[in-house]
């Protein structure tokens, strides 16, 4: 479902006139070695916020951290965690700020 919702707000967005950019990878850099460790954002808008699209019954301290992580990796400051599986979306996002 996950991908769904992401495709659909991808399109949203870019539909805007906004850039946007689907599955970001997202190395890991230890001392001098890059490694393509799999980490991938679903959503970056404007080389500036992260979004991470979920369906699940409620974020969990997993779901803020994996955010948190990208928001470390790439050097953004704002990232949303958007949960599809409520009622009513603005139940499902959650704001973080590094």
């Amino acid at each position: 479902m996950e991908s769904a919702y992401q495709e659909c707000l991808f399109y949203e967005l870019k539909s805007t006139g906004l850039e946007v950019i689907k599955e970001k990878p997202m190395p890991v850099i230890y001392k001098d070695i890059k490694l393509e460790h799999g980490y991938r954002i679903d959503l970056l808008v404007e080389n500036k916020v992260v979004i991470e699209i979920k369906t699940v019954e409620a974020f969990t301290d997993v779901h803020t951290a994996q955010v948190l992580t990208y928001l470390k990796l790439g050097n953004y400051k704002l990232g949303l965690l958007l949960n599809f599986h409520v009622s009513t979306l603005r139940d499902g996002i959650k704001r973080i700020i590094l």
